[in-house]
């Protein structure tokens, strides 16, 4: 079986990396443990070497699987091989398109193939997305749904991850019934119609009496408004939206990011942040009209710091990344400003205590 161009690339570029490891990395870290700096890593840093050959294996096996799964058939059942392992659960490179009992179905942005994680983040199943059901559905054998669950639906915002959502998805269990649902999507990696429409894909994917509530960070708000705003362009036959019942938006860019638009012209801003990164500055008047305003009530919290040390490239109060002023939308149920920077608004317990408060007011009406 030959290997094609792609899969190629996918062992050279794991090749390199097991020699910097073995080499590069290996020699420095010995020069370092040399000068008694960190003698106990003597050890550790001699074992990079030996990590050369399980690195090129990986990337060798890596590539031949992804050359069966361009060659595979949609009817072909059986497996890829797979070595149940930790991931980062996603990082940049992954987005989840069904979530069931924690076990999630992602596809990666760059490579287009499937994966299935357990709630430990471990790799069950790999390769054409058949397979990765197919794991799902053994799994998660399909049953009569007893009791309608109210689904929490986090989303975090650009360049972070469904972890950063951990400790508001933990709160949120611990004072209610509700189930959270932690998401992850490759923000820096594909546009935001890509990420709503694999949002809808999940949320469709549930039963049909579960209701859902939106707490989201930054980026994650304008996914929501452009799922929104697809529902009720292209139809909406599973019911989504009269079964959301409400939304806490965290630092919403819901007039775009003047930050994004002044650092757009940098062709690192692009590289880094992707075409999401760019949607939200320079090319916020193609996204804006593909933008609604959510139907189920929905509050804004807002961060607005001051110290020494002020962004130079956004006017005006915020909360060092998003200007108050650009958080507003019409229709807000409310708006509140918090001293908290943009970064820690989905992990701060004042914060998170407020979300709490305010999903429960919307659940309850």
């Amino acid at each position: 079986m030959a290997l094609r161009g792609g899969a190629w690339l996918v062992a050279a570029v794991f090749f390199w990396c097991s020699y910097f490891f073995s080499h590069v990395a290996g020699w420095f870290g010995l020069l370092i443990c040399r000068q008694q700096f960190l003698p106990f890593l003597r050890t550790n840093v001699v074992k990079l070497r030996n990590c050369q050959s399980i690195v090129f294996l990986i990337g060798l096996t890596t590539a031949v699987n992804l050359t069966r799964a361009d060659e595979m058939t949609a009817d072909e059942s059986r497996g890829f091989p797979n070595l149940p392992m930790k991931t980062a659960g996603g990082a940049q490179f992954w987005t989840d398109h069904c979530w069931q009992d924690g076990y999630r179905l992602q596809k990666n942005a760059l490579t287009k193939h499937w994966r299935l994680l357990d709630p430990n983040n471990v790799r069950l199943a790999w390769g054409k997305r058949v397979q990765c059901e197919q794991k799902l559905v053994s799994l998660c054998p399909p049953q009569e749904a007893t009791t309608a669950k109210h689904r929490v639906i986090l989303l975090h915002g650009l360049m972070r991850t469904a972890g950063s959502m951990k400790s508001m998805a933990a709160s949120i269990e611990d004072a209610s019934d509700s189930v959270a649902v932690p998401i992850t999507y490759a923000s820096s990696r594909a546009p935001i119609a890509s990420h709503a429409a694999a949002l809808r894909e999940l949320l469709e994917a549930f039963p049909e009496d579960d209701t859902f509530s939106f707490v989201a960070h930054s980026m994650g708000n304008i996914i929501t408004r452009h799922l929104v705003a697809d529902l009720q362009r292209d139809g909406d036959p599973k019911g989504i939206l009269p079964r959301c019942q409400g939304m806490v938006m965290l630092g919403p860019p819901n007039q775009g990011a003047i930050i994004a638009e002044r650092l757009g012209p940098t062709k690192v801003f692009a590289w880094v942040t992707g075409k999401g990164g760019m949607e939200l500055g320079k090319r916020w008047a193609e996204l804006e009209p593909n933008l609604a305003t959510p139907p189920f009530p929905f509050h804004i919290v807002a961060g607005e710091v001051h110290g020494p040390i002020e962004n130079p490239l956004i006017d005006g109060d915020g909360d060092f990344v998003v200007k108050v002023e650009e958080t507003k939308l019409d229709g807000a149920a409310s708006h509140t400003v918090v001293p908290v920077l943009h970064s820690f608004l989905m992990s701060d317990q004042a914060v998170i205590d407020q979300t709490i408060e305010l999903l429960s007011n919307a659940t309850a009406q």
